[in-house]
């Protein structure tokens, strides 16, 4: 009996933990204060300089990921954001290493301090970023892109672009599948245009490999 009552409470323990820390919800404003009311932000999801993030409707952006708005961040209608993804829109790594004890002693804005990075993140309309992969100051992810998992992003990935690896390189075309799933599916073509631009008007072979 008692161990039967444990199993119990500690069941109600993660549902109440769940509902209270984990559920998602429909519902989100900007820092500007903008209703978003098809967003859902995980509230497990930790964003730094929030004043520097915009933020579009239609996103989803799940648990467990750290994101860096304190150099620009800008992420497009529909994008979805998986669990344990890093986006970065600054690192200190290099001019720590050049400065020592000089680099907490250095009067100013962290950006002038010597080999300091900071450079803004844009996510396109519609584009997955997997789980527990790394965008990195400066990167730009084009609409529609997917970012396979464990990918380390840096630089330019173009639109409809599937990237994986580290660094990630592109390997393939999102509008190959696409194209075939709007065939089966042609009641989808007019919404598929709206955000795309275009119908996808043959399978696309996939890019060589190269930098992202």
């Amino acid at each position: 009996m008692k161990d039967a009552m444990k199993a119990m409470l500690n069941r109600w323990r993660r549902r109440l933990w769940h509902a209270l820390f984990y559920r998602m919800v429909f519902g989100e404003r900007t820092a500007q204060g903008t209703l978003l009311a098809h967003t859902r932000v995980a509230p497990s999801t930790c964003i730094e300089g929030e004043a520097g993030l915009q933020l579009a409707d239609h996103v989803f952006i799940g648990h467990f990921n750290f994101l860096d708005a304190t150099g620009g961040l800008r992420i497009d209608e529909g994008a979805q954001i998986t669990n344990f993804v890093s986006i970065v829109t600054h690192s200190s790594h290099r001019a720590i290493r050049l400065m020592g004890r000089a680099y907490a002693l250095h009067a100013g804005p962290a950006s002038a301090r010597p080999g300091f990075i900071h450079a803004p993140v844009h996510i396109g309309a519609y584009a997955f970023i997997g789980p527990h992969s790394l965008i990195e100051a400066g990167s730009r992810i084009g609409k529609g892109a997917v970012v396979c998992a464990y990918a380390q992003v840096r630089g330019e990935v173009p639109d409809f672009a599937i990237v994986a690896g580290q660094p990630a390189r592109v390997v393939g075309d999102v509008r190959t599948r696409d194209a075939e799933l709007l065939a089966q599916y042609p009641e989808m073509q007019g919404h598929y245009a709206a955000w795309a631009g275009a119908l996808p008007s043959e399978p696309h072979a996939a890019s060589p490999a190269q930098p992202s």
